[in-house]
């Protein structure tokens, strides 16, 4: 019955691809757009990705190497500093100080540098627009993000939405950054991801690591594949609701299913669905009645049962008012009843208290779409040929890492293969393809 991750996770790289590649597309086009706008025209800014060295073109190749690596090496230690405080205070259990973070950097992304490129579009296309209606827009679309990435009740799509537009604004500010240190940065966050996830003690699997086992979500702006689905016990269609189990001295198991909305908070509950259960000796018996009234579930499972009789001593019934399901004694009865169909799903609780079905499915960090589209942006401030290269190659090593992901079962990073590939695509094309396209275009060998 168990079937393989690899047959349905087809949807899910579909799912992370598409707003990866929207995401690559938008940013290019904010590239060719402003090219000529400020404040993307203007000298490159200073940032804490340049603190060490401010790229002048009158330097030699070698000046512009050395202070390029010095800036990715300084940019990396502040990120790897900041990253073990929030793991720090997450492990203390800062959880409203990192949300109440979290809050605030998406306020002054989507307002400032959303602000400042929103402006931008206006002076470049010359759009007639006052100031007031300029500032309720931003001020709208600004909150709006807030309140749809850190609020429940939102629709998942307008949530994914906003994470790709952060994504977008943050690496359009990047492709400011200049050329020597935009390449050095890219190869020294690949390098951080690798050692950050994999490593023993590394920054993100400690988070990580401590997330999983508070059955948490991540501290942090993930773009999740697929919806959480958050609904309250009580109100729920299924006649199973929470199970509550004992185990009695004479081995025999007792479950009820109590509906959460009817459990007060002095421990009594109401609405209780009678749950019986008994020993195989005393379903034998029962086996060959109501045969018209019983679910495809428990005729297979009572087959699968016959059929391997020798693997287990007793199975368990839980009789409902409209349903019978055999369970095996090794299964969870939580986890086969709710994820049945969905291996990778998993029941927690929000702040609320409300039960919480999570999905499984693949998360990729924020950052990962703002280098990809870094590496892109910068690839399209030289040819639209070097822009095709890093594309294919940045969504092929997405491809690959989601495929190891599928099969490792763990956290991986998603960086090193699609930013390595990306950055020797980019400079095979601009070095050796483009110079040999030009070449044979120009002598009219090829077109």
């Amino acid at each position: 019955m168990e079937s393989s991750i690899l047959e349905s996770i087809g949807q899910e790289i579909i799912g992370v691809m598409s707003p990866v590649s929207i995401c690559m597309l938008l940013v290019v086009l904010l590239v060719y757009s402003l090219s000529s706008s400020n404040p993307f025209s203007s000298a490159p800014i200073r940032t804490a990705a340049n603190l060490v060295y401010l790229e002048n073109p009158s330097d030699s190749a070698g000046q512009k190497l050395e202070g390029a690596l010095l800036n990715a090496l300084v940019f990396v230690i502040l990120i790897a500093i900041v990253t073990f405080v929030l793991v720090v205070l997450y492990y203390y259990n800062f959880t409203n100080f990192l949300k109440n973070y979290m809050r605030f950097s998406a306020f002054f992304v989507l307002g400032t540098m959303g602000g400042s490129i929103f402006l931008s579009i206006i002076q470049q296309f010359s759009i007639p627009i006052d100031s007031i209606t300029c500032f309720l827009l931003l001020f709208n679309f600004t909150v709006v993000g807030v309140l749809s990435m850190f609020s429940g009740g939102m629709p998942i799509v307008l949530r994914q939405a906003y994470m790709v537009s952060l994504g977008i604004i943050v690496a359009t500010w990047f492709t400011k950054l200049p050329e020597w240190t935009t390449w050095a940065l890219l190869v020294a966050l690949a390098l951080y991801d690798l050692v950050a996830v994999l490593a023993p003690g590394g920054p993100l699997k400690l988070l990580v690591e401590l997330a999983s086992s508070r059955d948490e979500e991540l501290p942090a702006l993930v773009y999740e594949a697929r919806p959480t689905l958050s609904r309250n016990e009580g109100n729920r269609r299924s006649n199973l609701g929470l199970l509550v189990g004992g185990v009695s001295d004479s081995r025999s198991v007792e479950l009820q299913a109590v509906s959460n909305g009817n459990v007060h908070g002095d421990g009594s509950q109401n609405g209780r669905t009678a749950v019986e259960v008994r020993s195989l000796e005393n379903v034998e018996g029962e086996r060959n009645r109501d045969e018209g009234e019983r679910s495809p579930l428990v005729v297979h499972s009572r087959e699968r049962y016959s059929s391997d009789s020798n693997s287990s001593d007793y199975s368990t019934v839980i009789r409902t008012r409209e349903s019978e399901i055999v369970v095996d004694e090794e299964m969870s009865p939580l986890v086969d009843m709710l994820g049945m169909d969905n291996e990778r799903e998993q029941v927690r609780r929000d702040d609320t208290g409300n039960a919480v079905i999570a999905s499984r499915g693949i998360k990729l960090g924020l950052g990962d779409f703002v280098f990809y589209s870094v590496l892109v942006g910068r690839a399209a401030m030289y040819d639209l040929m070097t822009v095709y290269a890093c594309y294919l190659a940045i969504i092929s090593g997405l491809g690959c890492t989601l495929i190891l992901l599928s099969v490792c079962r763990r956290a991986l990073p998603a960086l090193p293969i699609s930013i390595t590939l990306g950055v020797i695509f980019y400079f095979l094309t601009r070095l050796l393809m483009e110079p040999f396209v030009v070449g044979t275009a120009t002598n009219l060998m090829m077109f």
